[in-house]
């Protein structure tokens, strides 16, 4: 049985239209999904010469799902009726031709022609979208549709985290972070809907930290991560990346904490025995990291060859940490002597931070690098700027680490909040501030004089309309924001003993919920005239709170 329910969702608006169409406010109207014998209140696209009647439609908010197209009796010779169908993220991604400024079929179609029934309907595609461009191809001819509705697929399961402070700017991020991933679990914990639709280990972590915020327990994590382990005979690194197999070790650490499902970490004894004999022999004898594979942090940081050193060297020290821990766990006293000592090793060796804000993340996490050096020195030189969608969960987790929590959230209203004002419903692969500038809204035609930010930008394997713009890994400030804003910290494995120390900042209050396998916790800070904070903490029955 699937996991999935599907939602029909119809346009909210008519963005635009050219030719001969009649009726096009019929567009907007919530309908049956069943052709009728009976002509009333159609939609007409008609063709007259080599004049094309086109529209494009706009959804609301970005989705993963298919068209329904439901037709009507068209008159005359032709009774079936051919249409080009340009699925987008953004408004202009509808009118890109397949290879221009990236616009891509890879991994999903969004770019086709089909043929639509006389008085029937037709479902298709399965895409990332919110937009839809629908042609009428052909001469001389016509198409009564009585409407047009999306078929998302999603998880039809309760939002048991909240987050609501005195900002609604902050409220909104957090709750685009959380959709960008509920999106995103599909039958897999997918690092896109658009592109890749594949399960990414390194993605995997921000998204799986933003699942234990939100939802708590769902199966599509050990699914994924089991996916992952089962294709990735060992010595292979998870999707060809050293650190994703790292990340892999990591998450299964973060999971453990908060579900305590202890037979479910013994089932992954074996491979993650072998995994810590792999990465420890990937450590010379000066101490240094020598990994093989692609070495991979983040997009951004890609040309920066000593700054993945650096990153490399401290996600092998996190994992190991991680690894010793889950193999006390389990009984497995060999692996946690092995990791160990490979911790032992690598905090002999201090490598340099590059001036990348990803690689001084890293050092300043794992204390490879003083948090507050690596703040002060990287991480917080020009605000927002040089962040990155996947890494800036890092740089803001050392931030708090260096407890500079005010420049942290001011920079989440900055650079994820750009993004939101722009007219994304969810969180892009990647963002760069030197976007900004005169760039026109993803939701627009693009306006003359503006600058199309999805086809302009990006860069590695996100050039233009290849850009993703529903990326899990993004969703950072989500789980960050529970963590310390609301100061929510899992400190004994299933959530028996959990620590609250809020951060304020310039907030006047903060309030939300998180899950935890013993049902709900809420808590509320407001901030009183003397500048203390006063809180209110409902646990339940099972929880222990340390404040």
């Amino acid at each position: 049985m699937s996991p999935l329910s599907t939602e029909y969702i119809y346009p909210t608006r008519v963005i635009w239209e050219q030719g001969n169409i009649t009726n096009s406010r019929e567009f907007l109207k919530v309908k049956t999904g069943q052709a009728t014998l009976v002509n009333d209140n159609m939609i007409e696209l008609k063709n007259v010469g080599s004049q094309q009647a086109s529209v494009i439609l706009d959804f609301g908010k970005e989705i993963n799902g298919s068209v329904e197209l439901v037709t009507g009796m068209t008159t005359g010779g032709n009774k079936t009726q051919k249409v080009r169908l340009r699925f987008g993220e953004s408004v202009s991604e509808t009118n890109a031709e397949i290879g221009l400024h990236g616009a891509t079929n890879d991994h999903a179609m969004r770019d086709f022609t089909i043929e639509l029934p006389w008085l029937g309907k037709n479902k298709t595609g399965e895409t990332g979208f919110r937009f839809l461009r629908i042609d009428l191809l052909g001469e001389d001819t016509s198409l009564l549709l009585r409407e047009v509705r999306a078929a998302a697929t999603y998880r039809d399961i309760p939002y048991v985290g909240s987050f609501k402070s005195s900002d609604e700017r902050l409220n909104k991020i957090w709750e685009v972070g959380a959709y960008t991933v509920h999106v995103n679990m599909q039958d897999y914990l997918w690092d896109a809907i658009k592109r890749d639709r594949l399960v990414w280990v390194g993605d995997l972590h921000p998204e799986v930290a933003t699942i234990n915020t939100v939802f708590g327990y769902n199966d599509v994590v050990p699914k994924s991560l089991d996916l992952a382990r089962e294709t990735t005979p060992l010595p292979n690194w998870m999707c060809g990346i050293s650190t994703y197999s790292m990340w892999w070790i990591i998450i299964h650490h973060d999971w453990y904490m908060h579900h305590a499902d202890v037979a479910y970490l013994k089932e992954q004894q074996e491979y993650l025995a072998g995994l810590v004999r792999l990465i420890t022999s990937k450590i010379g004898p000066d101490s240094k990291e020598f990994f093989d594979g692609t070495r991979f942090l983040d997009w951004p940081s890609s040309d920066n060859p000593e700054a993945i050193h650096a990153g490399l060297q401290a996600m092998a020290l996190w994992s190991l940490e991680e690894a010793s821990k889950l193999a006390k766990v389990i009984g497995d006293v060999e692996t946690m002597k092995i990791a160990d000592e490979g911790v032992m090793k690598l905090k002999k060796y201090i490598p340099a931070h590059a001036n990348s804000k990803q690689a001084a993340a890293l050092l300043g996490l794992t204390g490879l690098g003083d948090a507050q050096q690596m703040d002060s020195e990287v991480i917080s030189v020009g605000g927002a700027k040089n962040f990155s969608t996947f890494y800036g969960y890092y740089m803001l987790q050392t931030m708090a680490k260096a407890e500079n929590y005010q420049a942290a959230i001011d920079i989440i209203r900055n650079y994820w909040g750009a993004m939101l004002d722009l007219g994304a419903t969810t969180f892009w692969e990647d963002f760069n501030m030197d976007w900004l500038p005169n760039a026109a809204r993803i939701d627009e035609l693009v306006p003359q004089g503006k600058i199309d930010i999805h086809a302009s930008f990006g860069d590695y394997c996100y050039q233009g309309f290849r850009h993703s713009f529903s990326h899990g890994w993004a969703s950072g400030p989500t789980a960050w924001m529970t963590e310390h804003i609301l100061g929510i910290k899992v400190v004994e494995a299933g959530a028996k003993t959990i620590l609250v120390r809020p951060n304020l900042g310039d907030l006047k209050f903060a309030e939300g919920t998180f899950p935890t396998p013993f049902g709900p916790l809420f808590v509320r800070h407001e901030k009183q005239q003397n500048k203390s904070v006063k809180t209110i903490i409902k646990a339940p029955k099972g929880v222990k709170i340390i404040r």
